[in-house]
């Protein structure tokens, strides 16, 4: 039955972040992707705009594609390229929130869920690409900076070549019923959702410190560059301005804003918290010298190092992590500002 794109028009405006219009054109893949990310974030719900058109028009076509599948490679997509990216960083994301207290995280969980979704990317519309390919690059990939939340940047990187090297069309299959669709759909959904539902509502205190660990290692990220690491934080505050747009100012009364702004101070919060602690553990006052923390460093790894103190190594090895991690929070802090005195 052919699709009209009244019908689709009117879906994209009355669910169009939830994927309604992607669901009655039989693009399940895409409507998954605009449930877990609520249309792009937004910006891609209103992007489709211009796109509906020959998204009706391809499903429309898709009956002659059944009978005669597509053959060849199909062109490559910078836009689908960078979606890959951003979705799979999205995951790895989401992933930290809600999972990084399992055992192994860093080696199973965090590749998987990265691969997951750069592959869910790879599926939209009449494409794909080989998911064993595609997740062994991305288990492959993550030893690289292990134990930390930036390690999710090659494996996305990874997997995203990866998936656009494989790029096909889709093989011609059966027409399921919208049932079992639905079916799929809802469990995609939970499987994403449930742990994220669960942190928050058994383990919620714990949960708040992992979002904003998470999201202060994300602006961590660009610290070399303040420039796009102020524009990243105006991002976070994206949710806030579409929300004006659609019903107006509602000043800064609003408890959605205040909410948001509670979420977003307590990140810098977090952070500064950080700070401080690293300083205590490396012996320090608050504004020492890049020189003075640095011999600091060095010399509480000398007193601590595990091989030597072979009669207490449990708690050297305890201290020489906490030193460790300690350095590293407050180079990350120091090296937009070095960056800055060294250029003038």
């Amino acid at each position: 039955m052919a699709k009209g794109l009244l019908v689709t028009y009117v879906l994209w405006v009355i669910g169009g972040p939830a994927g309604l219009h992607h669901l009655y054109l039989g693009r399940d893949s895409h409507a998954l992707l605009w449930m877990l990310t609520l249309g792009g974030g937004g910006l891609g719900w209103l992007w489709e705009f211009w796109k509906l058109p020959s998204f009706v028009a391809q499903a429309n076509r898709a009956q002659e594609w059944k009978q005669s599948p597509r053959e060849g490679i199909p062109p490559l997509s910078p836009i689908r390229f960078t979606a890959q990216m951003i979705v799979g960083i999205y995951f790895g994301l989401m992933a930290l929130i809600s999972l990084s207290s399992m055992a192994n995280f860093y080696i199973v969980g965090l590749p998987l869920a990265v691969g997951l979704g750069v592959l869910l990317v790879a599926a939209v519309g009449n494409q794909t690409s080989d998911f064993k390919n595609t997740l062994g690059v991305a288990f492959l990939t993550s030893p690289i900076f292990y134990g930390r939340p930036i390690a999710i940047l090659p494996i996305s990187l990874a997997a995203s070549i990866t998936a656009q090297k494989h790029r096909r069309y889709k093989a011609s299959v059966e027409s399921e019923t919208l049932s079992v669709r639905l079916y799929r759909l809802g469990l995609a959904y939970l499987a994403f959702t449930g742990p994220l539902a669960y942190s928050a509502l058994c383990n919620t205190a714990a949960t708040l410190s992992y979002v904003a660990e998470t999201l202060g290692s994300f602006l961590s990220w660009f610290s070399f560059f303040p420039l796009l690491g102020h524009l990243m934080e105006s991002v976070l505050l994206l949710p806030y301005r579409i929300w004006c747009l659609l019903v107006g100012d509602p000043g800064f009364n609003s408890s959605y804003f205040q909410e948001w702004e509670k979420l977003y101070e307590f990140v810098h919060s977090f952070q500064d918290e950080k700070r401080q602690l690293a300083y205590q553990v490396l012996g320090l006052s608050e504004g020492a010298t890049n020189e003075e923390i640095h011999r600091s460093y060095r010399e509480l790894v000398k007193v601590w190092h595990p091989d030597h103190n072979q009669h207490q190594t449990e708690e050297a090895q305890r201290h020489f992590l906490e030193i460790q991690a300690a350095y590293e929070v407050l180079s990350q802090h120091r090296k937009p500002r070095a960056s800055r005195s060294t250029g003038a």
